[in-house]
C-alpha cells in the first residue's frame, strides 16, 4: 500500500560566527540598547562575513537535519531552498544539492520572503503525499546583511543572517495536521527589496534597464498591524483544518520578527508565555531561516518532544502569511 502521511524527521542550523549587538550598532546609527529591546526584543545578530555564503550555510544547517534523520544525503529526492538572498539569481539549491552530494534529489529554490519556510513545508509535504518521492530535505536561509541600508535605523536593527533546515519522509501517518497559506499582493509595498533598473541605450531605440536592488525598504507599523491581524486569524483556520483546538497546541513557533507580534499573537490565541518558542534575541529577523532555525534549536535542547504537536506560522513580504500544524517525530 503506498504511504501518504508525512514524518519531520531531523532538523538543523547553521548561523555565522561574527555578531552585532545592540552597542555595536549605536556607533553606526543614532539608538540604543535599551530603544531596540524595547521595541523589539533583539539583542544581537548574525552576520555573514564576506567570505561566507548562502550556500555553505544551508550546506551546514541541511547536513544536520540529513544526519538527526539518520539518511544518507544519497537518499534525498529533493532539495528545497526556501530564500529571498541567494548567492546565484538563478537559484543556489543546486550548488547545495553538490556539496552534499546529493546526487539523486532535484533541486530548486522557492522565494516567499519570511513566510518562506512555511509555504516550502506545505510544498515539500504534497510531493510525498502524492508518492512521487521519499525523502525531502526543506532548507530555510537568508542574508539580509547584505541588503540591509545600515545608515536606516527602522531596518537595520531588525536583520540577521543563519540557515535551518528540516528532514521530511514518507510515514504511515500524517503528522503534517492541518495549514493554511495566504497572499495579498495589494500590500506589496509595506515591504520590499526592490530592483531598480538604470536605463542603458544600447542603440538608438533599443533601452535596457541595468541596475541592482535596492536596500530593504519597511512601513514598520503597517507589517506590525497586519501580522497582529493576520497571524491568528491563520493560525485558526489551520486548527480547524486539523481538527484540533487552541489548547491542544504544546508549542507557538512563529516567525521571529519581533518579540511585541510574539506576545500579541499569543495573547489574542490565549496561548501561555511557556509555550511561545523565541530565540530572536539572539538572532534578530533571519527571515526564511528564523522558524527551522528555531525549531532545531529547541529541539536539541530538549524542549521540544516527539509527538509534540507545533503551530508555526511565517508571514511578511508579498506580502504573504501561512501557518502549518505538526506534529515532531515519527
Amino acid at each position: 500500500m503506498q504511504t501518504l502521511g508525512i514524518a519531520i524527521t531531523g532538523s538543523g542550523s547553521a548561523v555565522p560566527a561574527t555578531f552585532l549587538d545592540n552597542q555595536g550598532l549605536t556607533e553606526l546609527v543614532e539608538t540604543s540598547d535599551e530603544w531596540i529591546t524595547t521595541r523589539t526584543g533583539i539583542r544581537k545578530r548574525r552576520l555573514a562575513n564576506v567570505g561566507e555564503s548562502l550556500t555553505d550555510l544551508a550546506t551546514a544547517a541541511g547536513e544536520a537535519a540529513i544526519a538527526m534523520a539518520g539518511i544518507t544525503p544519497q537518499q534525498l529526492d529533493l532539495i528545497l531552498l526556501a530564500t529571498s538572498t541567494p548567492d546565484d539569481l538563478f537559484g543556489s539549491a543546486c550548488q547545495i544539492q553538490a556539496k552534499l552530494g546529493a546526487a539523486r534529489a532535484v533541486a530548486f529554490d522557492m522565494t516567499a520572503a519570511c513566510s518562506g519556510f512555511v509555504f516550502g513545508l506545505v510544498t515539500a509535504a504534497q510531493f510525498i503525499r502524492t508518492g512521487v518521492y521519499q525523502n525531502v530535505l526543506l532548507i530555510g536561509a537568508d542574508i539580509l546583511s547584505r541588503w540591509v541600508d545600515w545608515q536606516d535605523r527602522r531596518t537595520c536593527v531588525l536583520f540577521g543572517d543563519g540557515a535551518g533546515a528540516v528532514v521530511l519522509q514518507a510515514n504511515d501517518s500524517d503528522r503534517l495536521l492541518g495549514f493554511e497559506l495566504r497572499s495579498d499582493g495589494t500590500q506589496n509595498d509595506c515591504l520590499n527589496l526592490p530592483y531598480t533598473p538604470d536605463a542603458t541605450e544600447l542603440l538608438p531605440g533599443v533601452v535596457v534597464g541595468r541596475g541592482n536592488f535596492q536596500p530593504i525598504t519597511m512601513n514598520g507599523k503597517e507589517v506590525y498591524r497586519f501580522a497582529v491581524q493576520q497571524v491568528p486569524e491563520v493560525i485558526d483556520k489551520a486548527l480547524f483544518r486539523a481538527n484540533l483546538s487552541v489548547e491542544e497546541i504544546d508549542w507557538l513557533l512563529l516567525h521571529q520578527a519581533n518579540q511585541r507580534i510574539l506576545d500579541a499573537v499569543a495573547q489574542r490565541l490565549n496561548i501561555p508565555e511557556q509555550k511561545v518558542i523565541s530565540n530572536l534575541a539572539y538572532y534578530g529577523n533571519t527571515s526564511a531561516a528564523s522558524i527551522p532555525l528555531a525549531l532545531d534549536e529547541a529541539v536539541r535542547q530538549h524542549k521540544i518532544k516527539p509527538n509534540d504537536i507545533i503551530a508555526a506560522s511565517g508571514f511578511g513580504a508579498g506580502l504573504t502569511w501561512g501557518a502549518a500544524i505538526f506534529q515532531w517525530g515519527r
